[in-house]
């Protein structure tokens, strides 16, 4: 979140909420509500606001009743986020989900070599039985052990279950019974998804002993499909940054630095060729920028589209789970396994994933962010590249534009909905366990966000209806459309809309880390937005460079 923003939001406070933190006894008086309002930027008369006092003192006595009732992380507020636009309407009919399946694929001779395969290239062999599902996990588990370490990307390896999950796969695939791609390969996890009998730390030194003992549908999902779960990852304390109770999770291609966050564990891990995908969450930019610092291919899915139950809340209306892969194809096919109603979280909206051959990319409709390709930034010639390549391949750009309206400043929906979601946290003085503890980290964001006043934050979603009416108004000439990946205007906007994105590798900065370019879909455009994304990598390489591991040259900062 922008130092900006922090700033904005401590510029608020809230009329009632603005005297919580007095002991019950100390009695609320005009000279208070004068030095209160004078933030808020109110100009109530002394007569006005002798008329509240009473009234705010009644408040409080509700605060303290609604906050003896039992409200774990797991329940969500009546109110939800609606990301539908007036006159929209929903896709309909469902066709058989399609991806590409590899001809031919052989063991390799050198079985490092399996660690960057595809999805799909590991489930021919595990489908045609050349390896078994259990020396597939066995080798992914061998790399997360060496390798993790020195990453900070595991918080629990689930070896037991994952042994006993792969040994079932290959019962099931000998006796003929094969689910389908995901059937005996070994997946991870963000350690925000509650797993059965292990624990769920949520990155975070005040929850590193939780046991939710449960599957989250997304876990349950992948299960059912035949995956094999061979470890929790990390994240960023609580779903921020890459700093956990544990340590700094690395990138992969330069140790020195942060993988990002927060999904810093699912990223890491994929890109270092410890798993073949793995599941990661976005609030705001938590699959795109550890896709971004990884070289990994990341899709953040449409706002409503994958279940949430079992996963740790920081904002009821904005939190997105999504897979983290080497290919949009490979987030293809764990996608399809893990969207859909639930019968648990009632955000998500029941409408097709039709991806398949039949999508031709070049006959799409294609946008870009003119103006935000024009700036300049260090890694330009990149994007430019891949804008290119397109062009090459016969895609026309059409030049676009994001609604004109402030959205960063609603970026203190974020703020209230987790302080919400971390109110006994923040009440019972348990965040000064957290490792951050700088103004911008979430004891601070949290404390602050208990003074923005209610009708504010309304108002910010009054506004961000707004924006999602614009949002389907700027996208109705195009299906998919482009931004540079640093765009923090376009991450923002489409996180409070909640529309789909695929961040894609293309290529290296000249320090040696990657770069990525962001592909934005249409709401539940996953299936086109996908299929262009894919094609994108088939005129390109950049998915298939992968890091040397060679970690012994560099250290750790």
């Amino acid at each position: 979140m922008k130092n900006r923003t922090i700033a904005l939001l401590g510029a608020a406070c809230f009329v009632s909420g603005a005297f919580v933190a007095r002991v019950a006894d100390d009695k609320l008086s005009v000279s208070i509500l004068q030095d209160a309002q004078k933030v808020l930027g109110l100009h109530f008369t002394d007569t006005q606001l002798d008329s509240t006092v009473s009234e705010l003192e009644e408040l409080r006595e509700s605060y303290e009743v609604i906050r003896k009732q039992n409200l774990p992380n797991s329940v969500p507020p009546a109110l939800m986020f609606n990301p539908i636009p007036v006159g929209y309407t929903f896709p309909t009919g469902k066709s058989a989900f399609e991806a590409e399946r590899p001809q031919n694929v052989k063991l390799p001779k050198k079985r490092e070599e399996l660690a960057f395969y595809t999805i799909p290239q590991l489930a021919e062999l595990v489908r045609t039985q050349q390896i078994t599902s259990e020396e597939l996990t066995t080798f992914f588990l061998d790399r997360l052990k060496k390798y993790g370490p020195t990453l900070e990307a595991v918080t629990t390896l689930t070896e037991e279950l994952a042994l006993q999950q792969a040994r079932q796969a290959d019962r099931e695939i000998k006796a003929g019974k094969y689910k389908g791609m995901l059937h005996g390969i070994p997946f991870g996890v963000k350690d925000l998804l509650a797993t059965r009998k292990y624990k769920t730390t949520w990155g975070a030194t005040p929850y590193k002993d939780q046991l939710i003992d449960e599957d989250a549908t997304v876990v349950q999902r992948l299960q059912d499909a035949g995956g094999v779960l061979v470890a929790k990852l990390t994240l960023g304390a609580l779903a921020m940054g890459d700093v956990w109770y544990g340590g700094k999770t690395r990138s992969p291609w330069d140790i020195s630095k942060g993988s990002s966050g927060s999904s810093a564990g699912s990223a890491a891990a994929v890109a270092a060729g410890l798993l073949p995908y793995a599941i990661g969450t976005e609030t705001l930019g938590s699959i795109v920028s550890p896709s971004t610092a990884t070289g990994t291919t990341g899709l953040r899915p449409t706002y409503g589209r994958v279940s949430r139950h079992g996963a740790m809340a920081l904002s009821w209306s904005m939190d997105k789970i999504g897979p983290i892969a080497r290919s949009a194809e490979d987030c293809a096919i764990v996608f399809n396994a893990i969207y859909g109603p639930d019968g648990k979280d009632q955000s998500v909206y029941d409408v097709p994933f039709n991806y398949n051959q039949s999508i031709n990319p070049k006959k799409l409709r294609v946008g870009y962010l003119k103006d935000d390709f024009a700036k300049d930034y260090g890694f330009k010639q990149n994007d430019q590249a891949a804008l290119d390549a397109l062009q090459q391949a016969g895609v026309e750009l059409v030049p676009l534009s994001l609604p004109d309206l402030p959205a960063s400043d609603l970026l203190l929906t974020i703020s209230v909905e987790g302080a919400a979601a971390f109110d006994e946290l923040t009440r019972s003085g348990r965040d000064s366990l957290l490792v951050a503890q700088h103004k911008n980290a979430w004891p601070n964001i949290f404390r602050t966000a208990r003074f923005i006043p209610a009708v504010e934050y309304l108002q910010a979603q009054r506004v961000r209806t707004l924006l999602v009416q614009q949002m389907e108004e700027k996208l109705q000439e195009v299906d998919v459309y482009i931004s540079p990946s640093f765009a923090s205007s376009n991450l923002v906007v489409t996180n409070l809309t909640g529309h789909p994105c695929v961040v894609v590798p293309t290529g290296f900065q000249k320090n040696g880390m990657p770069t990525t370019i962001t592909f934005m879909g249409k709401l539940f455009g996953e299936a086109e937005l996908l299929r262009f994304a894919q094609f994108y990598q088939s005129i390109t390489p950049h998915e298939e460079q992968h890091p040397s591991m060679n970690f012994s040259k560099k250290k750790k900062s």
